[in-house]
């Protein structure tokens, strides 16, 4: 074999070995981001929908008690308009 036959990259393999090792740091690196970010998403989750829960059912209870409120001043209103046209 002549000098000019041997690989001209064999002298990288270390650099690329390297290079190699970085980028299955960086993947392991985002598997563990994604990971994380799949335990804090099944965690939280549960938790935010309870809060939403939570305030979505005041927010419906005070629209229920309005609701009430309202009948029952228009009921009352009514019954004063009706005595009030007995009276004249």
């Amino acid at each position: 074999m002549a000098a000019s036959d041997k690989p001209k990259h064999f002298g990288l393999a270390k650099a690329n070995g390297e290079q190699t090792m970085k980028d299955a740091r960086n993947v392991l690196r985002i598997i563990g981001m994604i990971l994380l970010g799949v335990f804090v998403f099944a965690v939280v989750l549960p938790l935010a929908l309870k809060v939403v829960g939570i305030t979505l059912g005041i927010i419906i209870g005070l629209a229920v008690l309005l609701i009430k409120v309202a009948v029952t001043l228009a009921i009352a209103y009514l019954v004063l308009v009706g005595i009030r046209a007995l009276l004249r």
